[in-house]
């Protein structure tokens, strides 16, 4: 059986693996180029890699709904309990998590963060999820450039999920740069495209990257999925 991996516009994603689905950033409501509604999603785990309202979007709704474990740093963690979600679990940077499909390695992430109603977020994250299947995705979460990319490089990557929109994150040159110090097998653009500042051309993206880098580009329609 493949992984299944779906982006929802944003840096929203689900992963299907095995028998359990993971949900990363779902932010749904509110993201204008979503192509399905929060009821309509199912979770085992939702990972989220910092408090920002468009990537902590419907997980409270969703988690309550479905009884998904959700994962994110202590204070995101935290956060997420007070709002009556039951299940949580709360690695911090540097720390790797072990559950039912895999593991979740916190990496840094160079950002800011705080929670919808403007509490404390603690610092922002990019994640390594390590699958039951041995496929190693990286989602960088938003972020600027920065050189300790090459050292998550060296864990050996499949696939990485980058932000491209510039304004809020790294834009299209700078993620380059990154590829090229994380040297994934695949990789595919988010945070872009969503509301005008962050507005790309993903295709001209994607022969920079054919061209600059040894990476293959997998660019997605919001809605499409890629199997690996």
């Amino acid at each position: 059986m493949g992984t299944k991996l779906t982006w929802f516009g944003h840096s929203a994603f689900q992963i299907e693996t095995g028998e359990h689905t993971v949900l990363i950033d779902p932010f749904i409501s509110g993201n204008p180029v979503a192509t399905v509604s929060p009821d309509e999603l199912a979770a085992d785990f939702i990972l989220l890699t910092h408090g920002h309202g468009d990537h902590i979007g419907d997980t409270v709704d969703i988690a309550k709904r479905t009884g998904a474990t959700v994962v994110g740093n202590f204070e995101v963690a935290n956060w997420i309990s007070a709002q009556g979600v039951e299940n949580t679990s709360s690695p911090n940077t540097g720390g790797t998590a072990s559950f039912d499909f895999g593991s979740v390695y916190l990496t840094l992430a160079f950002h800011s963060s705080s929670m919808p109603d403007g509490s404390y977020g603690g610092s922002p994250n990019g994640m390594v999820i390590t699958l039951n299947s041995g496929l190693k995705i990286f989602h960088a979460g938003d972020t600027a450039l920065f050189s300790d990319m090459q050292l998550i490089g060296e864990m050996g990557l499949d696939v990485a999920i980058i932000p491209i929109g510039d304004f809020f994150t790294m834009g299209p040159d700078e993620s380059v740069r990154a590829i090229q110090w994380l040297k994934p097998r695949y990789v595919l653009p988010c945070h872009y495209n969503t509301f005008p500042p962050i507005a790309q051309d993903a295709a001209q993206w994607a022969n920079a990257v054919s061209a600059k880098t040894l990476s293959s580009a997998i660019v997605l329609d919001p809605g499409g999925t890629h199997e690996f």
